[in-house]
């Protein structure tokens, strides 16, 4: 396995976006959702990029990527995106888009499906007719916390991300998330233009047309940001698509549940079926 390495890939509008790369083999592409960063894929990279070339990115407004004012669309993001596979990588590859970060990857397969070659889309919705939103409660506890600052609204935040109960259960591990996420602070600024990105894709939806790239869908029944209910609403536009349900996991199934989304993606890369890991 090679170093990480840290270069900025340069967007369309001169963004520079920040990319970590790590590991040889088929480039798989993470994206991060709504003010997360490089930071949300901790239990992903070492066992991936143990097999394949890892690229992880943090989108335009978080982490250590340029911070241009808003407004944001998921559709500038998926070009950022597309820069960064056209300028790091040589060969179609896969994507792993998770929350905001899959309404990034499925926008990605539409305009450039050249540049994908599969895609992981874990706890995420098509959106428009038939999706269900973002719970009112969780908004609610989303408005109220902008006061209190970035590492107060990350605070405040975050366990509803969560299964209930998991960082009761959990307390080391959420605190060390906690702090890696707090290294590099999401401004409420860059925080707001993602989620209005993410409103207007919801009220929207997916532009229509095909994907047909191999796909498979991860979703957890205590998510309380994108509820479950999505997952049968996304796996109707991508029939080809396995859903895989997590019975009792929240909307960060990737970390409560990371040997076994890291078994998904593996199965992905190897081009193996996926095995039912519910």
């Amino acid at each position: 396995m090679t170093a990480a390495r840290t270069e900025p890939v340069i967007s369309s509008d001169g963004t520079r976006l920040f990319v970590v790369e790590e590991g040889d083999g088929d480039t798989v592409l993470f994206i991060p959702g709504l003010g997360y960063g490089t930071w949300s894929w901790h239990h992903q990279v070492g066992p991936i990029s143990d097999v394949a070339r890892v690229l992880l990115m943090d989108n335009r407004g978080v982490g250590l990527s340029d911070r241009p004012l808003g407004p944001y669309s998921i559709e500038q993001m998926a070009e950022d995106a597309f820069h960064v596979l056209t300028q790091r990588a040589s060969a179609p590859a896969h994507v792993v888009g998770a929350s905001m970060g899959g309404y990034i990857a499925m926008t990605l397969a539409r305009r450039h499906p050249e540049t994908v070659k599969s895609l992981v889309l874990m706890a995420t919705t098509s959106g428009g007719k038939g999706a269900v939103p973002v719970p009112k409660d969780t908004l609610a506890a989303w408005a109220s916390a902008i006061p209190l600052g970035a590492s107060g609204f990350a605070r405040a935040t975050m366990p509803l991300s969560f299964a209930p109960g998991w960082i009761e259960s959990n307390p080391k591990e959420f605190e060390e998330l906690l702090e890696l996420r707090l290294k590099v602070s999401t401004p409420t600024e860059s925080w707001r233009a993602q989620f209005e990105a993410c409103a207007a894709y919801f009220r929207r939806g997916l532009p229509p047309g095909p994907i047909p790239h191999h796909a498979v869908i991860l979703h957890g029944t205590a998510d309380r940001v994108v509820p479950y209910e999505n997952a049968a609403h996304l796996a109707r536009r991508l029939p080809q698509a396995p859903l895989i349900t997590l019975y009792g996991v929240g909307h960060l199934c990737w970390v409560e549940q990371a040997p076994l989304v890291n078994d998904v993606i593996r199965d992905v890369l190897a081009s193996r079926s996926i095995r039912n890991h519910a």
